[in-house]
């Protein structure tokens, strides 16, 4: 199996701070706190027209350590490469799938799964 490497995400570059209004004398100590949020939809989407969030509702995708209240960001757009993780829409259900090479079955591959956000509650 391989193993996960370690992306750098990139900073936002959208201008969240709060514009620090012309004064004089002494400013709120806090301004230097006003940091950007980051939003996920900058960070973590490619394709916005195509990609969806779902939250995991059991543990039955144990096996690709998904697990309840996890959030899966699916991009549909792609194409599936071998070991990536696809949702499949399989006996009128959605089933998680790890694609092997070579394999022969068939599949109606629903969307290609990008990112999995854990929950830690």
């Amino acid at each position: 199996m391989k193993s996960p490497q370690a992306h750098q995400i990139k900073k936002s570059k959208k201008n969240y701070r709060v514009v620090r209004p012309i004064q004089t004398g002494f400013s709120s100590p806090a301004t230097h706190y006003t940091e950007p949020r980051i939003d996920l939809n900058d960070v973590l989407i490619e394709n916005a027209s195509s990609s969806f969030y779902v939250r995991v509702i059991d543990d039955s995708f144990s096996d690709f350590n998904i697990f309840k209240n996890d959030v899966l960001i699916i991009d549909k757009a792609l194409t599936p490469k071998k070991n990536q993780l696809v949702i499949v829409i399989q006996d009128e259900a959605f089933k998680i799938v790890r694609i092997e090479h070579g394999s022969t079955t068939k599949l109606q591959i629903w969307g290609v799964i990008t990112y999995i956000i854990k929950s830690v509650l």
